[in-house]
Order: C-alpha cells, then structure tokens, then sequence
C-alpha cells in the first residue's frame, strides 16, 4: 500500500461538517440525498451524450465526403472528455464534486451548441473545435458515478455506481430514437436536420450542470474527506498506526484496464455502426433504434450488474466482460448487413459487456483509494478511458475502410481476451486493497 501525505486543509474540513463525523445516521441520510441528485443529474446527462453517438460520424460524413474519416468526431470529442476528465478530477480534488461536475456539463452545452453553429455555416473547422469541448460533457457523465460512491460502504460501491449508470438509460435511449424528431424540428428553424439532436444535446447538458451545481449540497467528497480525517484522528488518540491518503497501485492499474480495453473496443464498433448501416440502405430510424438498444444494454442491467459485482467480485465479472466483448464481435462479424435482429445483437451485447467492465474496473478504483487521492486518481484513470475511446473512434474507419466492418468487429471481440490475464493479475493482491 502507498503512503500519501496529510493535506493541510484536511484538518479544518472536518469542522464544517461534524454534524457529519458524530452522525452514521446523517452520513447515510445524505448517501441517499447524494444517490438522488445523482439519479436526475444522468438522466439529463444521458440525453445530451446520445447525440454525438448517433450522428457524430454522419455530420463528419457529409462535410468531407469519406468514409474514411468518420470516426474522427468520436476521436475528438473523447479526446476532448480526455482533457475534461483530467481537469474535472482535479477541480473535484478540490472544490468538491459539485462545482467539478457542473463545470464539464456546462462546457460540453456549449460544446453541443458550437457543433450545431458549425453545420449552419459548413465550416469543418468550426465542427472539430466544438467537437472537443462537447466531450467535456461525456467526460463527466462518466465522473458522475463516483459521486455516488463517495459515501458508500465497501458493499455498497458498485451497487452505487449501477443506480448512477441505469439512470443515464432514461435519457441516452431516448436520445437516438428521438433523432428523426429532432431533425425535422432543426428543419423547421433553419438548422441542417443532422444537428438536430445537438439542439438536445444542449439543453440537456445545461440542465444537468445547473441541477448539480445547485442540488448537490453538502458535497459528498468533502464530507468523506472529512470523515476519513476524523477516522484517522480517532484511531491516532488510541496511538493506532494510521495511513493516509493510501492507493494501492495493483488495484487501480487492474482497474483502469478493465476499462481502457472495454471502451477500445465498446467505441470503436459503436462508431462504425451507423456507417455500416446507412452504406447497407439502412434508414436514419434504424440506426437509431439500434444504437438506442446498444445505449440502453450499457446502462439499463447496472443495477443487477451492481448487485453481482458487490456480491461475487469484481474479477469475476471483468472476465465476464471480456467474454461478452467476444460475442459482440463475433455476431458484428457474421450478421448479414441487411439484418437488422443482427445488429440489434451485435450493439446489444457490446453495450452489456461494456457495462460490466465499467461497474467492475470502477469498484477496482474506489476500492484502491482513498478519499484524500480519490478524485484526481479517477480523473486520472478517466483520462485513460476517454484516450481509449479516442483510439477506437479514429481507427475504426481506417480499419473497417480496409478490412471491412465485419473484421474490425471481430478483431476487437479477440482483443477483449486481455482481460482473463488482467484478471488473474489482479487476483494475485486482492487483499491488499484499500477499504477506505
């Protein structure tokens, strides 16, 4: 285990929130609060994310002519929630998650507001920029299920983090099957139908910022930290030896890999979908409805998810994870184009197994630290996730302009193996995790 260093302000964090410290019942009371707040700020966020994934790459597309090149506005906006990942983490570290959180939600509205500005006047430059800062909004849809975690119980963390994530269901399913809505109302005010969805985008990453920024009080980190500090304090009178500030660093690299891999691979075959399925004479509706089953199987199974991952492992269900990945693949490899129950399986399987991998590598995180390093450490780990997808996003098209889409797919479902030795890595140190 990793020793850290005390900060100075933690010892004057726990004065504001005593009533915290003295209270177990007020500690529970505001998890539950906290899980609330959560909940209404993924819904929200989950509107805004869909439409960068369902529409991304035909706006790209259409402005330059290539297929090639389609997976480039993934590529930049996870490149962007890369960026966002890391400064969201930090200014969570601290400020507290409240004004982290909103911050990202905020710049990814104005993201979604610049994509739209740009395809009113057709300029490619304009579409990358505002691209990048609309991941900021992706960025922090993903850091919202920590917020959950952050007053949790070591069995309770990835029971948390599934609430956080089936709430984003409500709005990322809705979101690409309101597509064709959306674009027929941009139609009706002048806007190119395409942004459509980012008019929705917009509005709901703008909501989601303002209900954390104005709801989420007490913040949960800050109460945490301030719980760890009257721990450390408490064991320090009976002359315990106390850790501060503890990582063990097996627990996060395991963690971080069971994540970078799922997204890889989740990102790179999400990307290429909609591309595949409009060169196969498949209409805008069908690419919605099948991108909203891949969106609804990453979200909707978390609290089952949650429930196994706290109760038969986190390394059981990573492997679980690699195990799907390969059956997304295979059936993205075999399917006949022009079936759609093909695709429906092929997205739906990809959005489970990146499910399981991401309630599974997070408790690996949380589990690995503590509150005084938590943030920073996630945001950090996030940073990786969002580089992963940004690979994914850039190379499916140059790999699926060569080889096709079905031996992308299934080179990708091959790839998930990486995860049976990340495994078995992890389990070598499983009882030197930290129970922060």
């Amino acid at each position: 285990m990793g020793k850290g260093k005390r900060k100075p302000e933690q010892g004057k964090e726990s004065q504001p929130y005593r009533e915290y410290t003295e209270s177990p019942e007020k500690v529970r009371r505001l998890y539950r609060q906290t899980l609330s707040i959560v909940v209404l700020s993924q819904i929200f966020g989950g509107a805004g994310l869909a439409a960068g994934i369902t529409v991304g790459a035909l706006i790209a597309r259409e402005m330059l002519g290539t297929d090639s090149m389609a997976g480039l506005p993934t590529a930049l906006f996870t490149l962007g929630a890369a960026l966002s990942a890391l400064i969201v983490g930090r200014l969570s570290q601290r400020s507290g998650r409240r004004f982290g959180l909103a911050g990202g939600f905020l710049a990814g509205a104005l993201g979604a507001v610049g994509v739209i500005a740009a395809t009113m006047m057709e300029s490619i430059w304009l579409l990358f920029a505002a691209l990048f800062i609309y991941g900021a909004g992706s960025a922090t849809n993903l850091q919202v299920r920590y917020a959950g975690t952050d007053l949790a119980g070591p069995k309770q963390r990835a029971t948390a983090v599934s609430i956080a994530l089936v709430s984003t269901t409500v709005g990322a399913v809705a979101g690409p099957n309101l597509v064709g809505v959306m674009g027929e109302f941009a139609s009706s005010i002048g806007i190119p139908p395409l942004a459509g969805p980012f008019i929705l985008a917009a509005a709901a990453y703008l909501t989601a910022g303002l209900v954390l920024l104005f709801l989420l009080r007490p913040d949960p980190l800050l109460v945490a930290n301030a719980l760890e500090t009257s721990r450390q304090a408490a064991a320090a009178e009976k002359g315990e030896n106390v850790s501060v500030g503890g990582t063990y660093r097996r627990g996060v690299i395991a963690g971080a890999a069971v994540m970078v891999v799922t997204q890889l691979i989740m990102t790179g075959l999400m990307t290429m979908t909609p591309v595949h399925m409009e060169q196969h004479g498949h209409a805008l509706s069908a690419v919605g409805s099948v991108i909203g089953v891949h969106i609804a199987l990453m979200y909707l199974p978390s609290l089952l998810t949650g429930v196994l991952v706290d109760r038969i492992g986190r390394n059981i269900m990573a492997a679980a994870a690699g195990v799907t990945l390969l059956a997304a693949g295979a059936a993205g490899a075999y399917a006949p184009p022009d079936s759609l129950f093909g695709l429906y399986a092929a997205l739906g399987l990809l959005g489970l197994g990146w499910n399981f991998g991401l309630i599974s590598g997070t408790a690996m995180i949380v589990d690995a630290t503590a509150p005084s390093v938590r943030a920073k450490t996630q945001g950090s780990v996030d940073v990786l996730i969002a580089l992963s997808g940004a690979t994914g996003g850039m190379l499916s098209g140059i790999i699926a302009a060569q080889t096709g889409f079905g031996a992308m797919a299934l080179g990708g479902g091959i790839l998930s193996l990486l995860l049976i030795p990340v495994v078995v890595w992890s389990l070598r140190g499983r009882d030197k995790q930290v129970a922060a």
